[in-house]
């Protein structure tokens, strides 16, 4: 399999070249054209020779992600992307705009196999990994599309980043990179439903991103219900693991917490959930729940929601409710993607 060339950092980039006979200076041309110009091919790299271009032709692949389909929201003008990979699968990603810049949620798997009952992401199992290359690669197309900067970068679309452990850190590694987007690590956060022995390994690295773990439940039992995850890692290993995240890199943990009508947003919920993270340096990010047509949960009233909020409070807990983005369209993970595959025929 040809090398993935925009999943190389300098260094490797480095060794590449000189592997092809090449000096080590070439990586100082050839990076920039990859992680700050975001050129689509070889021959949009003008400062190295055409025998070069050849040389790179016959030995890596340039990732570059193809636009399949964009749709806009007409209440927010959020923007959901679906990318075609060089294998054919498809990836999900989001633009967000707010006040304080653009936002992009990226994919980090074709598909998941976390099985969250709630989620159109897992529907259909997982498929593959990203490579660091595919990851950056949503973020370049959709700045090239814009023509503006984005300013913030969440790992919450398709896929667990943590069940692509290798992949996702040197993706975070490349993106905050200064010779690349240099983009602040306090300015990414990443999504994980609970894979505590790689909340651990990532709390080692001592990096600046916000964690923000898949919750959803107050309780063992009803995590489980919800979250098949949880039947390996129980509740409060996983909260264990999220303080152990703090401590390391004194990075407030945020807590997601979808809201399911008549599942897990009674007052006592709120409650048991309030006793559960008494005490951590968190944060609660309410979410009522996306619907998803293959399952019947369905969003709390809105009085329901607030009540839940008033109680967190009331316990001394930092709560906000998540601002609903491009509801018109497709807005839960997995939906665009699953809605073209359908269409496809499944192939």
């Amino acid at each position: 399999m040809a090398e993935d060339i925009k999943s190389l950092d300098q260094k490797e980039l480095e060794a590449f070249l000189i592997s092809l006979g090449e000096k080590p200076f070439r990586a100082k041309q050839i990076y920039p054209w990859m992680h700050v110009k975001h050129a689509e091919c070889f021959d949009e790299m003008t400062d190295i020779s055409n025998k070069l271009k050849e040389k790179l032709k016959a030995a890596c692949e340039l990732t570059v992600l193809q636009k399949v389909q964009v749709q806009c929201s007409k209440i927010d003008g959020t923007r959901k992307y679906l990318f075609a990979l060089a294998d054919g699968n498809m990836v999900e990603s989001v633009l967000m705009k707010y006040k304080h810049g653009n936002s992009v949620c990226i994919s980090s798997q074709a598909g998941c196999r976390m099985g969250c009952r709630f989620c159109a992401s897992t529907l259909d199992g997982l498929v593959r990994n990203l490579t660091p290359g595919e990851m950056l690669d949503q973020i370049y197309r959709i700045q090239k599309d814009i023509g503006e900067r984005v300013s913030h970068v969440v790992v919450m679309g398709t896929g667990e980043p943590l069940d692509n452990y290798d992949s996702f850190l040197k993706f975070i590694k490349l993106l905050s990179d200064e010779n690349g987007l240099n983009l602040s690590q306090r300015n990414i956060t990443a999504s994980t439903c609970g894979i505590v022995p790689n909340i651990r390994r990532l709390a080692e690295e001592k990096l600046q991103i916000t964690l923000a773990l898949s919750l959803h439940a107050p309780s063992q039992e009803k995590r489980e219900e919800l979250m098949p995850v949880a039947k390996k890692y129980e509740i409060h290993q996983v909260i264990d693991a999220c303080e152990y995240y703090f401590k390391q890199t004194g990075r407030r943990i945020t807590f997601e917490y979808s809201l399911v009508a008549g599942v897990n947003d009674s007052e006592n919920d709120a409650q048991k959930l309030a006793a559960l993270i008494r005490g951590q340096n968190c944060h609660v990010n309410l979410i009522p729940v996306n619907p998803v047509k293959e399952r019947d949960y369905v969003q709390p009233e809105l009085l329901a929601v607030l009540n839940f909020k008033n109680k967190l409070e009331k316990n001394g807990i930092n709560v906000t409710i998540r601002r609903e983005m491009g509801r018109d369209i497709d807005g839960a993970c997995g939906q665009l993607r699953k809605r073209f595959i359908e269409r496809q025929g499944g192939s």
